[in-house]
């Protein structure tokens, strides 16, 4: 059992690792200079210099990545440069508001899934059954915006 657990362990680990080089890689191939979208067209050099500097943009690409890592796994996200205040506390500003939602979905799905698939194991291979699977893949197919949106038309 715990040779099950390191390999999953380490599974995740090297999954983590890929994850965020190909992010990492997919950013800097984006075309542009945030400093100079940011501060426009009539920006000096000496002032695109100064803000590539404050944000980091100076580096070579790996102190540029170890350092976005760092920040990563010590929670410091960085800075809203729209309002100007840390993206944790923007992060944690917002949590109360989701994770009640979250919550209430989860124990809401919860309350229908479990009868639901009671009722399709105990008609294993009948019509029932094949009814709730097709139901639950359809469930997974649509999109839930698109979804979402049908449910307010037939409830509006």
């Amino acid at each position: 059992m715990l040779r099950y657990i390191a390999i999953r362990a380490l599974s995740l680990g090297l999954s983590l690792v890929v994850a965020s080089v190909v992010i990492f890689a997919l950013i800097e191939v984006i075309p542009g200079d945030p400093a100079s979208y940011m501060l426009g067209l009539n920006a000096t050099e000496e002032t695109l210099e100064a803000l590539r500097a404050e944000l980091g943009l100076d580096g070579s690409k790996v102190e540029r990545y170890f350092a976005w890592i760092g920040g990563m796994l010590t929670g410091d996200f960085g800075t809203s440069y729209t309002y100007r205040v840390p993206v944790s506390e923007l992060v944690l500003d917002r949590l109360w508001v989701s994770l009640p939602l979250a919550v209430y979905a989860l124990t809401l799905s919860t309350l229908i899934a479990f009868p639901i698939g009671i009722v399709a194991a105990a008609n294993r291979g009948g019509p029932l059954d094949y009814g709730i699977m097709a139901g639950t893949q359809l469930g997974i197919a649509i999109p839930n915006f698109w979804f979402a949106m049908l449910l307010v038309l037939l409830f509006a």
